[in-house]
């Protein structure tokens, strides 16, 4: 049995240490590092944690002589690098939440730190492991579309989903998080589209985008600075906090409730207490926060082989989804991922004939989760991966090769950069960036 200790017990960490209770012969939790008093509690008492295992924070653990065979490391974006190298060099190999890093300098210091511990680190870059993208791969890699020629991705970032994370929530000032909108969103997407076209270096990345509609020149007229306070135009607001949150409590718990994680069952009047709150960002108006991250941005690669690559985010669209489309030599694949299908098409000059279609619907493939289950079913399927990689055994198709994941990274600091000069940068430039 393979062990593992929690640094950063937050929303996503605890969620990939939950393979530990379905799957107890294989992996277990024995350790818990955090700085909140609550968060430590409630791993300690999710996971049996025994109380010497319990430590304030990474430093603490780094500290002590290793303790178990692995790490989860989700702690928040600026802190991966800075906590995951002393655990390397304890000999720890470590699951690490992505973004992996926030600067094309911590690119270079994790690698370094990598090859000089020879220990291994797996980015959760879980829509690798979703059935949806697991099989568009595998139609890749079998040659069916032929070499590609273009990629194109979208990410539509649902409204209450824009307004809880990245307007009101704890990733909306990029000097706080460190993490800009499309590496704290989109580096996901990022990755995946080096992942097709992996082995091909990109050479050049272009951006456009801006913050477009959350901010203050769009408030309502007459609107107040809190929803639930002195805002007469409340009930007329889509972005109300009492429409987005307290009608819908459970949507976002992780994050728009932390501060009510130490009553064991809170009743509506504490949701609402919560957004009375003049020190609480959830209680504020969504046009009047100190927000300034984009809410929409395009994105355009060119790789070596000539092949080119776009991503668009678009936030506070009424639904949530991502899009994919390839285009290859020999035909296409589309499909949105949270329908839980795409359509592959190949060339067919045949008289009557333009192309043959099939549709592949992923509904009830596997394990039924096809677009379901946390990211598409991704969540469970990378830590049963790292687990796999703890034992010495084979990997997935979808296992994180770094160079493809220090690739995606490059891409998005890049993009970002771009964004703000207007201007093409080439990719070779990104050794010249911190």
């Amino acid at each position: 049995m393979k062990s593992a200790i929690i640094v950063g017990a937050g929303h996503r960490s605890m969620c990939y240490a939950t393979y530990a209770q379905i799957h107890p012969d294989r992996f277990q939790i024995v350790g818990v590092a955090d700085p909140d008093p609550i968060r430590r509690k409630i791993a300690a008492e999710r996971f049996g944690i025994k109380e010497n295992m319990i430590f304030n924070d990474a430093f603490e653990l780094s500290q002590q002589e290793k303790l178990a065979d692995s790490i989860i490391n989700g702690t928040m974006d600026e802190d991966h690098v800075p906590t995951t190298i002393p655990l390397l060099k304890k000999g720890y190999d470590v699951l690490l939440e992505k973004p992996f890093a926030v600067s094309v300098q911590e690119v270079e210091k994790l690698k370094q730190a990598v090859l000089e511990t020879q220990r291994n680190v797996m980015i959760c870059h879980v829509l690798r492991y979703s059935d949806f993208y697991v099989e568009i791969k595998k139609r890749v890699l079998a040659g069916d579309i032929g070499d590609i020629v273009s990629i194109q991705t979208a990410e539509h970032v649902s409204y209450h989903h824009i307004a809880n994370c990245y307007v009101r929530g704890k990733w909306r000032k990029e000097a706080v998080s460190k993490s800009s909108m499309l590496m704290a969103k989109c580096c996901h997407d990022l990755d995946l589209i080096c992942w097709f076209m992996s082995g091909i270096d990109p050479i050049r990345i272009s951006s456009l985008g801006g913050r477009f509609f959350f901010c203050r020149e769009n408030a309502p007229e007459n609107s107040g600075n809190f929803c639930l306070i002195d805002c007469p135009v409340e009930k007329d607001c889509l972005y109300s906090n009492r429409k987005i949150n307290l009608e819908h409590p459970k949507r976002w718990s992780a994050y728009v409730w932390t501060s009510l994680e130490k009553i064991k069952n809170p009743t509506l009047e504490d949701y609402e207490n919560e957004l009375k709150r003049k020190d609480n960002p959830y209680a504020r108006c969504i046009w009047k926060m100190d927000n300034d991250l984009v809410d929409r941005q395009a994105v355009m690669i060119e790789f070596a082989n000539g092949a080119v690559a776009t991503h668009n985010m678009i936030g506070g669209t009424s639904r949530p989804c991502r899009k994919i489309h390839i285009v290859g030599t020999k035909g296409e694949i589309e499909g949105t991922m949270d329908d839980s299908c795409f359509t592959v098409r190949i060339i067919d000059p045949k008289p009557d004939r333009e192309f043959s279609e099939e549709v592949v619907d992923l509904t009830h493939y596997e394990d039924n989760t096809g677009a379901f289950g946390g990211h598409g079913g991704g969540d469970q399927k990378v830590i049963e991966d790292f687990v796999d990689l703890l034992e010495g055994k084979p990997l997935s198709i979808s296992c994180s090769n770094l160079k493809d994941s220090i690739n995606g990274h490059l891409i998005g600091f890049l993009a970002d950069r771009a964004r703000l000069e207007h201007r093409v940068i080439e990719f070779s430039e990104s050794g010249k960036f911190n």
